[in-house]
């Protein structure tokens, strides 16, 4: 078996008059053999395929890109390689890129770096799921920090001006600190209007950017090219974490997504070729607040009812009576505040729009799980409002 090189050689040699045994001393090979080439069977044998340590994943990697829209390479790795695959990300990167769907050209933009400590950008991004039949949608929020691209991430069902100051606490106590100013989008969680060229922010989320000695900022209308860095950072969540992920619900979820942040946060950085947990040290943000101080923009205020109930995360009503013995599946702490005091401390179920389950109050699982039962209403004065957190 020769290539055709070698056959091709052996043609030019005979149109330039050489003799057989002259193209086989020169070609290297037997007499008969060029012979029979030159008798008219021209076509080089293919050679056999190689086995490839792909070929055993390649129908998943189709479903992945089929299904679950997934195209990052760098996240099928660390999948397959659960799955026993030992090959490299270059043969998967091969495989992959003629089967990625054509993208859009953007117009380009220039780039820009901030110094240690002086900004976060944060923002949302939508995320669809289907649940028995039906399609439900959570919302993700991402917050990065300018300087050495530290990232988090976390979901909610929600995304009005509470819950994102929630969101903003718990990505400043994974950052450790807070940054001089923070930068998002024109949202009415954030800035109600413009009078001119004088931003009308949201009140309650204008007392938590003041209190806690943060700046507020937004960008230019119809430019998320200023917060560029957040915006590349919920597309890296959409095509890096989010395709093919599972979860029970959205705790489950968010463990998820807190040890993939831990572990793109300890990789190198494309953009500046460190990795961001050693930048974050230079970061020297500042220090949280503390106690009360830090703890009361968690919380929410909600009226009680005249039967003594309260509502809490968008359900009606968020909990049984002691009466019917029923919660739902998954509990979590729930204080209620009036006037800086605490009137009653439960283990509430919140409803996360997942499978909830229910027990009766005789089940052995009630013994672990509390009733939310009718709030002490004794000092509050009927209709007031009271602080859920």
């Amino acid at each position: 078996m020769i290539r055709s090189g070698t056959i091709n050689t052996i043609h030019e040699l005979a149109t330039q008059g050489k003799s057989i045994r002259e193209i086989a001393r020169i070609v290297g090979i037997a007499r008969n053999t060029v012979r029979r080439y030159l008798r008219g069977k021209q076509e080089a044998v293919p050679r056999p395929k190689r086995v490839s340590k792909l070929d055993p994943y390649k129908a998943q990697i189709r479903q992945w890109l089929a299904e679950d829209h997934l195209y990052n390479c760098e996240t099928m790795l660390v999948r397959l390689q659960e799955q026993g695959y030992t090959g490299s990300l270059s043969l998967l990167k091969a495989h992959v890129h003629p089967l990625r769907p054509h993208k859009v050209g953007h117009q380009p933009v220039q780039r820009y770096e901030t110094k240690p400590g002086e900004q976060m950008q944060f923002d949302w991004g939508e995320f669809h799921y289907e649940m028995d039949g039906c399609e439900r949608k959570l919302y993700g929020f991402t917050a990065i920090l300018g300087y050495s691209r530290m990232r988090f991430v976390t979901f909610v069902k929600r995304c009005d001006t509470p819950t994102m100051i929630r969101c903003l606490m718990q990505a400043f106590e994974y950052f450790g600190g807070l940054p001089r100013a923070a930068l998002t989008d024109r949202m009415k969680s954030v800035i109600l209007e413009m009078d001119g060229k004088i931003p009308k922010w949201n009140p309650l989320f204008a007392d938590f950017m003041a209190c806690i000695g943060v700046a507020a900022r937004v960008c230019k209308s119809y430019t998320p090219q200023t917060k560029g860095k957040v915006e590349r950072s919920v597309g890296v969540i959409k095509s890096g974490f989010w395709p093919g992920v599972r979860f029970t619900d959205i705790d489950h979820l968010n463990d998820q997504a807190r040890l993939w942040c831990d572990r793109l946060n300890q990789k190198v950085h494309r953009t500046t070729l460190k990795i961001p947990m050693d930048l974050w040290v230079e970061e020297h943000l500042a220090p949280l607040p503390k106690d009360f101080a830090w703890q009361r923009f968690g919380t929410e205020e909600r009226k009680v009812s005249w039967d003594g109930f309260i509502s809490y995360d968008g359900v009606q009503p968020t909990f049984r009576s002691l009466k019917n013995g029923f919660v739902d599946r998954n509990a979590c702490s729930f204080c209620l505040f009036y006037e800086m005091m605490i009137l009653a401390k439960k283990r509430h179920a919140r409803r996360n729009g997942m499978k909830n389950r229910c027990c009766s109050k005789d089940s052995p699982q009630h013994e672990r799980r509390t009733v939310a039962c009718p709030v002490d209403r004794s000092g509050v004065e009927r209709g007031k409002g009271i602080n859920s957190r």
